[in-house]
């Protein structure tokens, strides 16, 4: 049942079908009545369907096919994807409130979820009538995964220097090269590479989908990660590896603008991931304050502890604004978008991994061992401030912007 119609189902007689969650501070703030909707929905399933196996999936290093399969079923494979090819039609600021809701039940997992929906989006925006019939269903059914393919061994944030190359032969290109830290890697179906097909700099770059079963694709080992275990993490390694010229999204010397749209999005999503993270992490530690005993007293009624509290809460509450600002500026495809998506990146990023330590640190000891939380959000959370361009580089976009004359 797609999202949609589940929404209309269970809202005919108001909110009534849907199971209220005990929070903190109320998330439903500046929401219309269906993103509330959406966001119960998710918080459903990130309540029942992740949060009572995250700890294995993060200890066992397992990759959830099947409840990422079950997500997809309520809509949540192509969330931004149009109708016409089973995606759930809605904007940016709808898929923040879904992202930040099923990142309570276990970042790494919905991180992942979100970069298959910017592939799938990706083919959506920009891909033919033929390519988004050929893709689309089976990705936003999550009968196929989707990886993103831009950093190389040797150009991360400098990622317009990539050296990956394509090369025209006949009916066919041939890509050699070599893609560093791709989520999904050897497990997805569907590549979305970028290589070069002409000069030095972003204009010599094109975008190609390569099929998992591609002549001269293979993958690295697995890496070991400190987070995001609930996902599989290899390099891409292309040896002539063959794709049919049909395969060639937009135009030749398009893929660093189709790379750097996709990003835009990417940066909302990673920012709203966080604040998945950080929102659960304020919840445990008010729910801790509340309860441990130390000096006679429950934990929130020391000064320094509630303020600590009110500090989260209003950096949290600054983040989500600023997010789903900048979600609403791409839905109106503002030109500001891309300024406004480093902002709410950098800032969400560096505030939700904030939150998240600082939770560990009210739970003491407790915070730091795998029978509590914290610590598996804090592991999930640290890499978002270095994926999707580095806060650095966010800086340096929002600089640019700033003091451009």
């Amino acid at each position: 049942m797609r999202l949609a119609s589940l929404i209309h189902r269970r809202t005919l007689g108001g909110l009534r079908g849907f199971r209220k969650f005990s929070a903190s501070i109320d998330y439903t703030v500046g929401l219309s009545e269906e993103q509330v909707c959406f966001q119960e929905v998710a918080r459903d399933f990130a309540q029942n369907e992740m949060l009572p196996y995250a700890p294995k999936w993060d200890q066992e290093k397992i990759f959830p096919e099947e409840v990422l399969r079950k997500a997809a079923s309520l809509g949540f494979g192509g969330v931004y994807v149009r109708e016409d090819v089973g995606g759930s039609g809605l904007g940016r600021k709808d898929a923040s409130v879904i992202f930040e809701a099923l990142a309570r039940g276990c970042v790494s997992t919905t991180a992942y979820l979100t970069i298959h929906n910017m592939c799938a989006w990706m083919i959506d925006e920009f891909g033919n009538q033929e390519q988004r019939e050929r893709w689309l269903p089976s990705l936003v059914s999550m009968d196929a995964f989707a990886s993103y393919c831009l950093t190389e061994p040797g150009s991360g944030s400098d990622a317009a220097s990539l050296s990956t190359k394509a090369e025209l032969k006949g009916d066919m290109y041939y890509l050699t090269g070599e893609k560093a830290f791709i989520s999904g890697g050897g497990r997805s179906d569907i590549y979305l590479v970028m290589a070069r097909t002409g000069g030095a700099g972003p204009k010599g770059i094109s975008c190609f989908i390569v099929p998992k079963g591609a002549p001269g694709l293979s993958f690295g080992s697995q890496l070991h990660k400190l987070g995001w275990n609930s996902q599989p993490t290899a390099p891409v390694i292309m040896e002539e590896c063959a794709v049919p010229k049909e395969n060639l999204l937009g135009p030749e010397g398009d893929g660093f603008k189709i790379a750097m749209r996709g990003l835009d999005g990417g940066r909302v999503n990673i920012g709203t991931t966080s604040l998945g993270g950080a929102s659960m992490c304020l919840d445990l530690a008010v729910e801790h304050v509340q309860t441990r005993k130390q000096f006679g007293s429950t934990l929130d009624g020391f000064q320094h502890i509630r303020f600590k509290i009110a500090d989260m809460a209003t950096q949290l509450t600054a983040a989500r604004q600023m997010v789903l600002t900048a979600a609403g500026l791409l839905d109106q495809k503002n030109p500001s978008a891309t300024m406004f998506c480093a902002m709410a990146k950098q800032f969400s990023t560096d505030i939700g991994f904030q939150i998240c330590n600082d939770s560990l640190q009210l739970h003491g000891g407790y915070g730091y061992i795998q029978e509590y939380h914290p610590e598996r959000y804090l592991r999930d959370v640290r890499v978002h401030q270095i994926l999707e361009g580095t806060n650095e580089i966010m800086r340096h976009i929002v600089s640019r912007e700033v003091l451009k004359k």
